[in-house]
């Protein structure tokens, strides 16, 4: 739908004219016959068309709302979206309907919920305060090539602006006020269009705007005349912190990190933010699962990430969480294993760590399994004892627990098991952390460490999303004094979910992707197709 809008938008007044006609002249030939065989074969090609999308997509919202329209529907909506749109540098409600809903900013956050956060972000801090909220800079692969932009989460989180180059300033006296980057045609030319001053006030409900290049004569007024200024001390500008006024203000320890307030704030979810994490992990599960059906017959590292990422984006994700995590055999041991070049042998473990954004929301997801679809003894002790460890600390995720708590409990676990298999020696559990150096679990939202100010022993509430990620990494030949085992070198395993904490305990969301051993080697085992050659195709890739 999106190519025909585009073909309709760049066709001149002639061309319009000449559409014109051409539906005049189809109306009259339906008179005759021919025109009614135009208009079924046309309906019987987008039927086609619906059906295979159908089969094909994820039956999410979207797709169905766009899937149930008729043809004739679709073709009003293209006419209509020619019309009027003035172009923002992101996706609106004109530009995008069937992503964005009216008063909507970005998809599923109205501006009513935006604004709700500036309001609270202001009950939050001291009076007479100021915060200053910058936009994530556009970094560069070379000197003219960008890399692919990710905006910073606290300003997206109050501005729902997904462009790089801006300022957001907000107190009680001025409400928000949206510095926004200076555009020249040139600009425009190689870059399309930006969100300029109209849309900071339109579009984003601005309460005043200015370019950016007004910004060093009107910020310094407001950083003088309050008590205290806060900032996204971590954000990549700097725009303002060479301004007299900010850097006296730092030196009178005026100057303060804004990130305690805003992880406040993104601790709890909302319903529509939890709708959103509800799906971008429904992405990357789907996804996944095609992944581990692929590893029977593809056993390159790279051949995986790309699968990947093609299955997240396909189900409407804008880009991976992070770089995926293709570890197989000794590999899996390294934990931020991020190389992804080795083909995988038989008989290793493959390990898979995962996520994908969907408008802003991101999901972490792990497995592991074997491509061959068998577990060795060895793979299978250790294995089983990641396994209950996970599906034990999930149990314990409920309101009124931790993080730190339940890593607690993970760590009881884990030394008691590793001790009983001899992978550490009675009286070394120091070795444990060689082995497993990471925490159970995070806060996921917006940022894949999300809130990482709070502590860990803060409470667990409902609308809190957290991760449970045990696991054990042994590396081929001893590193830091561990002293595992032979049978168990260079196995690493990682079993990770989201769980979102509820008013009567949790809600596993990443709870589609099988992780039980019979489970997996089923899913191994399973044929690929209706012949008896292609069913028998994975088993022979493990022979």
């Amino acid at each position: 739908m999106d190519h025909c809008k585009s073909q309709v938008r760049v066709s001149g007044s002639g061309e319009r004219r000449q559409a014109g006609q051409t539906s005049e002249s189809l109306r009259g030939e339906e008179e005759s016959g021919e025109g009614r065989g135009l208009r079924e074969a046309a309906a019987a090609g987008m039927a086609t068309a619906a059906r295979f999308l159908r089969r094909t997509l994820r039956a999410s919202e979207p797709a169905s709302q766009l899937l149930s329209i008729s043809y004739r529907s679709i073709v009003g909506r293209a006419a209509y979206t020619t019309r009027g749109i003035i172009d923002v540098g992101q996706l609106t409600p004109k530009s995008h309907p069937e992503l964005l809903a009216d008063e909507e900013i970005t998809p599923g956050i109205t501006s009513e919920e935006y604004i709700s956060r500036r309001k609270r972000l202001l009950d939050v801090l001291p009076e007479k305060s100021l915060a200053i909220i910058a936009s994530a800079d556009q970094q560069m692969m070379t000197d003219v090539v960008p890399y692919s932009f990710r905006q910073n989460g606290d300003y997206l989180y109050i501005t729902g602006c997904t462009q790089p180059g801006g300022v957001a300033v907000l107190s009680k006296e001025t409400g928000l006020c949206m510095f926004m980057p200076d555009k020249h045609k040139e600009d425009v030319l190689w870059e399309g269009q930006t969100a300029g001053v109209e849309a900071a006030v339109d579009f984003f409900k601005a309460d005043k705007a200015f370019p950016l290049s007004e910004m060093k004569k009107i910020l310094p007024e407001m950083i003088e005349q309050s008590k205290m200024v806060y900032h996204n001390a971590k954000a990549s500008t700097s725009s303002y912190r060479n301004f007299d006024a900010f850097c006296r203000a730092s030196l009178n320890n005026k100057v303060k990190d804004l990130t305690r307030y805003t992880d406040e704030l993104r601790w709890i979810k909302s319903k529509s933010e939890i709708k959103l994490m509800r799906e971008s992990a429904s992405i990357v599960s789907q996804s996944l699962l095609q992944t581990m059906l692929l590893s029977r017959t593809h056993r390159e590292e790279s051949q995986l990430a790309a699968k990947i990422e093609y299955e997240c984006k396909m189900r409407g994700a804008q880009r991976m969480a992070f770089h995926p995590v293709v570890g197989g055999g000794a590999n899996g041991s390294v934990i931020h294993y991020s190389r992804n070049d080795k083909k995988i042998k038989t008989g290793d473990l493959l390990l898979m760590d995962v996520g994908c954004e969907y408008h802003g929301y991101l999901s972490d997801l792990t497995r592991t399994w074997p491509p061959c679809g068998r577990f060795s003894a060895a793979q299978e002790e250790l294995y089983s004892l990641i396994l209950e460890t996970n599906k034990e600390c999930i149990k314990l995720c409920k309101p009124g627990a931790s993080i730190g708590e339940i890593h607690r409990h993970s760590v009881k676990m884990l030394i008691s098991g590793f001790q009983e298999l001899g992978v550490i020696g009675k009286g070394k559990s120091i070795q444990y952390n060689y082995l497993n150096p990471t925490a159970i679990g995070h806060s996921l939202g917006m940022d894949i460490h999300d809130s990482t100010t709070l502590s860990k022993n803060r409470l667990l509430e409902p609308g809190v999303i957290i991760t449970i990620e045990p696991g054990i990494y042994i590396p081929p030949v001893p590193i830091l004094n561990e002293d595992a085992p032979d049978r168990y070198r260079g196995i690493g395993i990682r079993i990770e979910d989201d769980v979102l904490i509820t008013e009567s305990g949790h809600e596993v969301l990443t709870a589609s992707v099988p992780k039980e051993i019979s489970h997996l080697t089923t899913l191994m085992n399973m044929g690929g197709g209706s012949s008896t050659a292609e069913a028998h195709e994975p088993r022979a890739a493990c022979s």
